[in-house]
């Protein structure tokens, strides 16, 4: 008899994966990490590959896999638009064919399956802050597409399996999300800023830099994944998982500077295409069905991230 609660987290190499796949060692899960190291590393768990109750398997979901477990956090997917622009079709297979296998897979051993979506399915948003109703105002054509749409589309599908095969799903939107094992080279914001600001280069800021965004931490989010899983059946989501504290790119710049005590300065580069103008997620819903909130405030976690960038990454 199988008494400990077996896990499946795909992408579980990457930076929220990775962490994810820690914590649920740490609640007595027995966990399989599954990952293609597109963009996910061995470095981010090395650490837990002595631990007896973890494994690792080398997969790309976006082919079938055979797997005896209770519950699929569905992770796997490039995050950043550096990384899923260099290869939009397969970013397209990871969301379309890597869900159909999941939910294939969550179908076959009546598991429950949490699919990792993104605050990108509202696009540039006309509406703000951004709540779980709003459908979302998306370029379906763009370079950002194939993420953006691959990702609506994995929501679709997760509704119409649970609709029509009754299987158990969880759908969490994720806010911007930083801290420590960030991959150093993946464009985003945050760990864009702290490298440059660590080697004293110049801070490049998109556009006049009033863009704003929410930043949450790793371990909040990672919180709010687990809590969603476990949620009562009669809430699949989708839930929105974020911090909803707004910055401007520019007042992030700042803030990392003073905390760096670097001498960049900052410089101004045109707006990428369809780079979403605002971006705070509204957070009622979790609120009121998971008991979430974020605890750690931007200056706390950046202090956390820096000081990872300054040991593991410089």
């Amino acid at each position: 008899m199988h008494l400990r609660k077996r896990a499946l987290v795909t992408g579980g190499a990457g930076f929220l994966g990775s962490f994810l796949c820690e914590r649920l060692l740490a609640e007595g899960c027995d966990v399989i990490c599954v990952d293609n190291f597109y963009t996910g590393t061995k470095r981010n768990i090395v650490h837990l590959l002595q631990n007896p109750y973890f494994e690792l398997i080398r997969h790309d979901i976006t082919f079938p896999l055979y797997l005896e477990v209770d519950e699929i956090y569905n992770l796997a997917c490039p995050a950043s638009p550096i990384h899923y622009q260099n290869d939009p079709v397969q970013t397209t297979k990871v969301n379309v064919h890597g869900s159909i296998n999941m939910l294939g897979l969550a179908k076959r051993i009546r598991a429950r399956i949490l699919q990792a979506s993104t605050s990108e399915v509202y696009g540039d948003p006309t509406v703000h802050p951004q709540t779980e109703a709003y459908w979302g105002n998306v370029n379906c054509i763009g370079k950002r597409s194939c993420y953006d749409e691959g990702k609506r589309c994995a929501e679709t599908l997760f509704f119409d399996y649970h609709r029509q095969h009754k299987i158990s799903i969880r759908v969490v939107r994720i806010f911007n999300t930083y801290g420590p094992r960030m991959h150093p080279n993946d464009g985003r914001v945050v760990s864009n800023f702290i490298i440059q600001a660590l080697k004293n280069q110049d801070i490049t800021v998109f556009g006049e830099g009033a863009q704003t965004r929410s930043f949450c931490f790793v371990d909040d989010l990672i919180d709010g994944l687990i809590r969603m899983m476990n949620a009562p059946d009669d809430f699949s989501g989708p839930v929105n998982i974020g911090n909803p504290n707004e910055f401007s790119i520019l007042e992030l710049a700042n803030k990392v500077i003073e905390l760096t005590g670097s001498t960049s300065n900052i410089v101004y580069l045109p707006l990428p295409e369809d780079d979403p103008l605002q971006r705070q997620p509204n957070i009622t819903l979790a609120k009121e069905r998971l008991g979430w909130e974020p605890k750690t405030q931007l200056e706390e976690g950046l202090a956390r991230t820096i000081e990872y960038f300054k040991n593991h990454v410089l």
